[in-house]
């Protein structure tokens, strides 16, 4: 994953909406249809969301019969999820450091009497 990608694939996940459709599709492939059956938005703005979705490479789509279905694709938000640990940990590394350095005695204040 570079360093464009994450945040294009987080803003894409920033919508609930998308949001709600990748978890649906975490369950298995289904169509735009399927997808407006059980979410509050018409068949179009699934589309849409679904085309964002697709942009960024979370989801793929697959010609099934007369049917396109879309499939989450685990092996980028697999990436995704690593790269967010990863930077998640850079942090909480920072942090600690911060925390000792603060925590640290000066030895060069007076001790209190």
């Amino acid at each position: 994953m570079n360093a464009t990608e994450l945040p294009t694939m987080c803003a894409a996940l920033g919508d609930s909406t998308r949001w709600d459709i990748l978890s649906r599709l975490g369950d298995g492939a289904k169509s735009a249809s399927a997808l407006a059956r059980v979410l509050p938005v018409s068949r179009q703005a699934i589309g849409k969301h679904l085309e964002v979705l697709r942009e960024v490479g979370l989801v793929e789509s697959e010609q099934r019969g007369r049917e396109v279905v879309y499939i989450a694709v685990g092996a980028r938000l697999g990436a995704l999820a690593r790269e967010l640990d990863r930077i998640g940990r850079s942090w909480e590394a920072r942090l600690q450091r911060i925390k000792e350095l603060a925590e640290r005695p000066d030895p060069d204040r007076p001790p209190r009497t």
